[in-house]
């Protein structure tokens, strides 16, 4: 089976404070219902993403991207590690879309192991995306463990990280 991909684009908002080159990976068995990427359930869909391919469109964007992110593959272990391994080689972060719910059981540990960041979680419509509080999907820092879903809402507010308090009349914010 290729690893094949539609055509890469740069994202914005797929990984907070991070310009990233996407890639969409066909082959997608998951199939959640509302997907708005349903051309990349047919896995002969797209082109082949060789290694050769992937580093001449890394070249492509050097000194432009810091990130890549990659929707799926995680169901070619073998072929995703390798484009990972890559893109760590050129001092770029890494990041994995998945629609498995649970990464510990369902994605290989050799690419677990070359992420920076992971969303995890088929699409739900009735729950929303990474920017819904409702969201059964969760975008992770695997350095840190942090979940990060805070960086995709609107009001962009970690009650985990700001605290407001009242004490004798004066409000106190503590980092």
């Amino acid at each position: 089976m290729d690893f094949n991909c539609i055509t890469p684009s740069i994202v914005f908002q797929e990984v907070p404070n991070e310009i990233s080159l996407c890639f969409s990976i066909t082959g997608c068995k998951i199939g959640c219902k509302g997907c708005h990427s349903t051309e990349l359930w047919q896995s002969e869909n797209g082109m082949a993403l060789t290694n050769q391919a992937f580093i001449q469109w890394l070249k492509k964007y050097q000194g432009l991207i810091s990130c890549v992110v990659f929707f799926g593959g995680e169901w070619q272990p073998k072929a995703l590690t390798e484009k990972l391994l890559i893109t760590k080689t050129l001092g770029l972060k890494t990041c994995l879309y998945s629609g498995e719910e649970s990464a510990e059981k369902h994605i290989d540990l050799r690419i677990i192991q070359q992420l920076d960041f992971l969303k995890t979680g088929a699409w739900q419509p009735e729950l929303g995306g990474l920017d819904s509080i409702n969201t059964n999907q969760v975008f992770r820092d695997l350095a840190t463990g942090e979940k990060l879903n805070y960086l995709f809402t609107k009001n962009n507010i970690d009650s985990h990280q700001f605290h407001l308090t009242t004490t004798q009349g004066t409000n106190n914010v503590a980092a």
